[in-house]
């Protein structure tokens, strides 16, 4: 049985990341309702290319903006260093080790300087703008000085009041859920 309630703000990363899994398998389906709240923010930002990312299981699935953003995507390497090379949205055509559509190896490359916003997918944020990711770092190695937006996106049942952090992660500026978009709280 899963258990509803959050773990404490001091509980291990590890701890967090198999509560918000356990939460995450019981919580429906909004993705449109997600798609809908980003759809607006974009547009009132004058965003037009966007860092989004190909969902995994129990993540809302933002695909439905492709139709309207120039959609980028990305792919994880892991030599020399792990990192992420950004892609258009439609290379994506095979499966990662994460399980999530990637473009291939040779894919052409997209600098992140011409990106207007960035999708971030978590496990859970909290009301700040931390990110509980999957252990990777990838996004806080690629995001340092981006000057665009950083939205966080995610279920609005897996935003807590605040989460382990660590001073190299990147901060969401805005949090999207099925339910809109806030500004994170900073302290």
């Amino acid at each position: 049985m899963t258990r509803l309630n959050p773990p404490a703000p001091s509980a291990s990363k590890a701890e967090w990341r198999r509560w918000a899994r356990e939460r995450r398998e019981q919580l429906p389906d909004h993705s449109a309702a997600v798609c809908s709240t980003l759809r607006a923010f974009l547009h009132a930002h004058d965003a037009r290319r966007v860092l989004a990312y190909r969902a995994l299981p129990g993540e809302p699935d933002v695909s439905a903006l492709a139709d309207e953003f120039d959609l980028l995507t990305s792919r994880a390497r892991f030599r020399p260093q792990p990192h992420l090379t950004l892609h258009s949205w439609e290379s994506a055509t095979e499966f990662s080790r994460f399980g999530a559509l990637q473009p291939p190896a040779d894919a052409p490359r997209v600098a992140l300087a011409t990106v207007d916003a960035v999708l971030l997918p978590a496990l859970a944020f909290d009301r700040r703008g931390v990110r509980l990711g999957y252990g990777g770092g990838f996004y806080d190695r690629l995001l340092p000085g981006f000057a665009g937006h950083i939205v966080g996106v995610v279920w609005s049942a897996l935003v807590v009041q605040a989460l382990p952090s660590e001073p190299h992660d990147v901060l969401a500026g805005v949090l999207a859920t099925e339910t809109g978009v806030q500004p994170a709280a900073r302290p």
